[in-house]
């Protein structure tokens, strides 16, 4: 039967080709409804036109680029204008009061925060302080976000009477003192970077000594309990 089916069509295509007869249109199914599908793809244009919309504003100028959260962040050569130590006492300040140990300060968390040091805000003023340095506007504050604090306050660009310049000043973390100065040629500009590389490496240094010396200090401490011990056998 294939083999018969097979010779059908194949004298069937060679009657067409010489002429001996039409061809036969063959009938294409209608398309099914998609209407469930219209949906998802109005939301799919409406958020294409809104990203579209969003680059030409920063094309021309009218919007601000918002910078993730999620950004991979070297606070120790972003933030070049504080020492390493000023660094790692943020962060220290920053984890102590991360209560969700989650990365990120929320708003009951700032309010802990404040409510500790000794300067509680209202509602409002809490969110008031996460806005003045939440770049991608997540309404809470990742590390880089709570060092912006300490830089803008170190800049004076921080209101008197704002939460953040309170938040800065009973931090008990002077930034008043260092800062990045503006060189006026390029040699004052060289002699300042190798300064501040300089700094970097003394300051790293320093913590390696550190380090050595608690760990020459806690094998002396074995070193005496297993003598202490040994003289109780």
């Amino acid at each position: 039967m294939a083999t018969e089916e097979l010779s059908s069509k194949l004298s069937r295509r060679l009657q067409i080709e010489e002429g001996s007869e039409d061809p036969v249109a063959v009938d294409v199914p209608e398309p099914q409804d998609r209407s469930d599908e219209k949906p998802s793809t109005a939301n799919a244009d409406s958020e294409l036109g809104a990203k579209l919309m969003r680059r030409g504003e920063l094309n021309e100028g009218q919007g601000e680029h918002v910078q993730p959260s999620m950004k991979v962040c070297n606070p120790y050569t972003e933030f070049k204008e504080f020492s390493r130590k000023q660094i790692k006492d943020m962060e220290g300040m920053f984890k102590m009061y991360d209560a969700g140990k989650d990365n990120y300060i929320d708003l009951m968390e700032l309010k802990l925060m404040m409510e500790k040091l000794g300067a509680p805000q209202t509602h409002l003023g809490l969110k008031n302080m996460i806005k003045e340095v939440d770049e991608d506007l997540d309404n809470k504050l990742s590390f880089r976000e709570f060092l912006l604090i300490f830089r803008k306050a170190a800049a004076g660009e921080l209101a008197e009477d704002s939460g953040l310049s309170v938040l800065a000043r009973l931090s008990e973390i002077d930034v008043s003192t260092e800062g990045v100065k503006g060189a006026k040629t390029f040699f004052e500009a060289k002699v300042h970077a190798i300064n501040e590389s300089s700094r970097f490496e003394a300051e790293i240094r320093q913590e390696q000594e550190a380090k050595k010396k608690q760990a020459e200090e806690q094998k002396q401490r074995q070193a005496a309990f297993k003598e202490l011990k040994s003289a109780f056998k």
